[in-house]
């Protein structure tokens, strides 16, 4: 099963890097946020639209790793129609998957977003999958400052 899903990593993970969704800049966005990883060069600016509570767009410009740009790609997907509340699970979630934290991850709860599972195996690309989901998570407690991973 681990081939298997490192197969798919690999799969997904080129086609987000070649052909990210959501990837343009947002003119109404109710929150911008920048995030940078110093240590591979990803920088980004998320871009969400809110109506009340729910997220009914994201975006992103930017430029960085593979690993970077289909995380954020995949988030972009992933928080729209969501919540503020099911966004910030979805955070936490993430984050202890990646870290490698929780080796209790329900995948299949988490959906596309199991490919990224891997990342914990390489401890230094780690910031590069998390790097969008702290700009989220900046993002969703409407903060403006920009985040780094350092």
């Amino acid at each position: 099963m681990f081939e298997d899903l490192r197969e798919l990593y690999q799969e997904v993970i080129f086609d987000h890097n070649r052909n990210p969704r959501n990837f343009r800049v947002m003119d109404d966005a109710d929150r911008k946020v920048e995030g940078f990883n110093p240590l591979c060069g990803d920088r980004l600016t998320l871009y969400l639209k809110m109506d009340g509570e729910k997220i009914i767009d994201a975006s992103f410009q930017g430029s960085g790793c593979a690993i970077s740009t289909a995380s954020v790609s995949l988030m972009t997907e992933i928080v729209k129609g969501k919540t503020e509340t099911e966004a910030d699970a979805l955070f936490k979630t993430f984050h202890e998957m990646t870290t490698g934290k929780d080796e209790q991850i329900n995948l299949e709860a988490v959906g596309k977003l199991a490919v990224l599972a891997g990342v914990r195996e390489y401890p230094a690309r780690v910031k590069c999958a998390t790097l969008a989901w702290h700009t989220l998570d900046a993002a969703l407690k409407n903060q403006h400052e920009s985040i780094s991973t350092e």
